[in-house]
């Protein structure tokens, strides 16, 4: 227990310095919201991946899909390095910086509003943005949590109530450069833990080729592949239908969560877009792919620890109970890596949702003149009260926290994805297809919620973000254009002329 508190006072003291250090160098809204524009490629990279993995991913993702899928669960990390960090910075990257620094966007809904020439798309999204960006805060809560209870034995709420006042303070003092050298750091911890973690876990059920010939003997539970033996240990597991769902959910997802692409706004150059790329990539293969890996061998360790009174698995709790059998030091460092990843993550939500309903939503429509310092205040308060609700939620969670955060994903990717990614391309994008996919994506999500026509709330998140690729560019042909002046405009940046020197670019003679 000495170990693992000393750990936690060391880790705390680190994230108050860092808040500190930050907020003397938050002098305006463009500071504290963007860290000026000119964040590095290790900052962005690691602030991209900490944000996108938290203990919703570690706890919940990993113990619910390696329990369903086995070792083929490591296909949704391979997903996620490829599709979710790759490819995004890839597609995304440049093209978010350079048009969102000509637009002069601070935040997603402040690009549709600009990028659409409409103020009630920039007040809708915010709203979106905010209302959804709540169930994941909440589910990233919970994981930790359950985490910190087997660890210490602490009652559920106060460790929720604690993260709540650790995340809220060192960002209301140091905005989002503050949260990006706090991710680095929690960064760093987080890829030595995995590794470390993985194996132990291996270790303790006498390697990986006997871990895997124990898992082998599992007859599948899943109807299409129900009492086959090895299952579990096969190439696309017992249900690669409903796996592709998972990958399709969390790694294409990203593209249209404002938290992350919310990182290309601040990148500072091109230089650090391409090192950025290569470093999230990297990240990601081992924290994401090591987080599924490990759960793929949860049923090893089935026991009544894991199951409901009525029978059913607990999957929040299988990575905890994996993990209680680990010595004390290891232990320790568990809960600083999911620690570590998850208030990187609470850190990015509360700033995208805080400063998205200030600057989209308050400004300029409820107070219609607001000083950079009044901005700064209120995007501060509002910090605090969206962490209120979010522990509101978290203190009595309706669900899984696969769930919870497939209901935030589905409604958030569903509704931005495509008119972001769109946007940034295609010129013929209309008014009316951004509305229909903001339609698409809040009402196959929340309608699910009732109805349940879609039995998972993943696969309905995922056709969501399908739905919306489809339906922006159907609505935007049998729909009126935009002036194509103002459209002509918006994309002059992209043929502003650079000059680079001959090392970077060799012209014909």
């Amino acid at each position: 227990m000495l170990i693992k508190v000393v750990l936690l006072i060391v880790f705390f003291t680190i994230m108050i310095l860092v808040g500190l250090y930050a907020r003397k160098h938050t002098t305006n809204v463009g500071d504290f919201v963007l860290g000026g524009r000119a964040v590095g490629p290790w900052l962005t990279a690691f602030a991209y991946g900490t944000t996108y993995f938290s203990a919703v991913v570690f706890v919940g993702y990993a113990g619910q899909f390696g329990w369903k899928y086995g070792i083929s669960a490591t296909w949704i990390g391979i997903g996620n390095a490829f599709i979710g960090s790759l490819l995004a910075w890839i597609v995304l990257g440049r093209r978010t910086r350079v048009m969102t620094h000509h637009l002069k966007s601070t935040t997603m809904p402040d690009f549709f509003g600009s990028r659409y020439d409409s103020k009630a798309l920039r007040i809708v999204a915010s709203a979106i943005a905010f209302v959804f960006l709540i169930p994941y805060t909440a589910s990233v809560y919970t994981g930790l949590s359950k985490l910190f209870g087997m660890a210490f034995d602490i009652p559920y709420m106060a460790c929720v109530i604690a993260m709540a006042v650790l995340t809220g303070v060192y960002v209301i003092l140091g905005g989002y450069m503050a949260t990006a050298i706090n991710d680095f750091i929690q960064g760093i911890i987080m890829l030595g833990g995995i590794i470390a973690v993985v194996a132990a876990v291996l270790s303790n059920n006498g390697g990986f080729t006997e871990a895997v010939k124990n898992l082998a003997q599992f007859e599948s539970e899943i109807a299409v592949t129900q009492g086959h033996l090895g299952a579990y240990t096969s190439f696309f597991g017992p249900d690669p239908i409903n796996l592709l769902g998972v990958v399709i959910l969390t790694s294409l997802g990203t593209w249209g969560l404002p938290q992350m692409v919310h990182k290309f706004y601040t990148i500072k150059n091109e230089k650090a877009i391409k090192s950025g790329t290569i470093i999230s990539t990297v990240f990601a293969i081992i924290i994401s792919g090591g987080c599924y890996f490990l759960g793929g061998f949860g049923r090893l360790y089935d026991s009544e620890v894991i199951h409901k009174a009525d029978g059913a698995i607990a999957y929040d709790a299988i990575v905890p109970h994996m993990l209680s059998s680990l010595s004390d030091v290891l232990i320790g460092i568990v809960v600083i890596l999911v620690l570590s990843a998850s208030m990187s993550t609470l850190a990015s939500l509360v700033m995208t949702s805080s400063s998205t309903l200030t600057l989209d939503f308050i400004k300029g429509n409820l107070i219609k003149t607001m000083s950079e310092k009044k901005q700064i205040l209120i995007i501060r308060i509002l910090i605090v009260c969206f962490i209120a609700l979010s522990v509101l939620i978290a203190w009595k969670p309706p669900t899984f926290i696969a769930q919870l955060m497939g209901i935030s994903w589905g409604a958030l990717a569903g509704s931005f994805l495509a008119p972001f990614l769109y946007g940034l391309y295609w010129k013929r994008v209309t008014k009316a297809a951004v509305w229909a996919s903001f339609a698409a994506g809040v009402g196959i999500t929340v309608s699910n919620l009732y109805f349940k026509y879609i039995a998972s709330p993943i696969n309905a998140g995922a056709i969501a973000m399908v739905a919306g690729l489809v339906v922006v560019p159907l609505v935007s042909l049998l729909s009126p254009r935009m002036n194509q002046s103002k459209v002509q405009e918006i994309f002059s940046c992209y043929d502003e002329t650079v000059t680079v020197h001959t090392k970077k670019s060799i012209e014909e003679a």
